[in-house]
């Protein structure tokens, strides 16, 4: 009884102490400053970046706040190319879509897509948040024949950075490149298993080696077994033919606790799971970010300071009734460790 009374004298305070730097930093004390869009310049004068994106109308604005933070981190050299693989985005959302170009001037492509073309893929179940548009990615080699190369982006992203840096990497001779995804149990099966949020995709490379048939006919062969969709398809046909990036280009978070990377300010942010920025619930440590650059948009909400605070109270009571002991996993102290230490020493 005594040793549970001391450990209760010390998991209280500092529950209470922890509790507060969240709080603190759900309402701006601690918020960093995005990087500076024009820092770590590479000498370049016109630099092409070819960006794909899918959607359908429902998460048409949500693409819009990917658009938008991917041209309000751009250098001025950055010649950037969007490419959106539409699924049925209506004619007013595609026109405020266009009205992201006052941000920065860029081309923005509407791809019409055939939903015929997916009937491969489109009984696959698996998490409700999962639509048909994110199969389009398995296509895209041959939905943009024109283009060699791309960044493909999910629509649950922002971007802090100019992407020059990304679309240069070397592919070394890979068809994908990617970042390993947040669940071990996925990288155990391979050491090149990708999180498919971000990809870059040597088109060219696709397109010569046939890869889209062998994307579809190992989705055929083993349509019982597929529980993560587009990903699980990618990440089994090319085994051993991904480039691994930094983890800074696809840094995955569901809150505080669960991230792939601890880094203070990512190149890219990707909400995986249920727990989207735009939902009011949602207890997403980056969510600040979300409302920023959903800010520069035509879908912007314009709330004021003190109902994004009693929304951040509403996401916080929500998690604590979710996970009431989220102050004692191991995870939680690395978290902390990593965000508010170790970036001062």
């Amino acid at each position: 009884m005594n040793f549970w009374f001391e450990v209760f004298k010390i998991a209280v305070p500092a529950f209470v102490i922890v509790l507060l730097v969240l709080l603190g930093r759900y309402f701006g004390k601690y918020i960093q400053k995005p990087a500076c869009a024009n820092c770590n310049e590479i000498g370049q004068t016109n630099h092409e970046i070819n960006v794909c994106i899918s959607t359908d109308e429902n998460y048409s604005r949500y693409a819009a706040v990917v658009i938008a933070s991917i041209l309000a981190n751009a250098k001025p050299e950055d010649n950037l190319n969007f490419y959106i693989l539409d699924g049925g985005i209506n004619h007013e959302s595609q026109q405020k879509i266009l009205q992201l170009k006052a941000i920065k001037d860029c081309n923005i492509n509407f791809v019409k897509i055939d939903n015929e073309l997916f009937l491969d893929f489109s009984h696959i179940k698996t998490h409700g948040y999962i639509s048909l548009p994110t199969y389009y990615r398995l296509k895209a080699a041959s939905l943009l024949p024109d283009v060699d190369k791309i960044i493909y982006l999910d629509c649950d992203m922002v971007i802090n950075s100019s992407l020059s840096e990304l679309y240069s990497y070397d592919m070394e001779g890979m068809p994908l490149a990617g970042v390993s995804d947040i669940k071990r149990s996925n990288v155990r099966k391979s050491l090149t298993y990708v999180n498919a949020g971000m990809l870059v995709m040597d088109l060219d490379c696709i397109r010569k080696e046939n890869i889209e048939k062998e994307f579809t006919d190992w989705t055929n062969e083993h349509f019982t077994e597929i529980k993560t969709g587009d990903q699980q398809i990618i990440n089994e046909v090319l085994k051993g033919r991904i480039k691994l990036l930094p983890s800074t280009w696809n840094v995955q978070t569901s809150n505080f606790t669960t991230r792939s990377s601890y880094e203070v300010q990512p190149k890219i942010i990707h909400y995986y799971g249920p727990q989207k920025p735009w939902k009011p619930e949602s207890w997403n440590y980056f969510k600040w970010y979300y409302r920023k650059y959903e800010a520069l948009t035509p879908w912007a909400q314009h709330k004021t300071a003190e109902e994004i605070r009693r929304e951040d109270i509403e996401s916080m009571k929500a998690y604590l009734k979710y996970r009431p002991l989220f102050f004692l996993r191991p995870k939680f102290f690395k978290a902390v460790y990593y965000t508010y230490i170790r970036p001062f020493k």
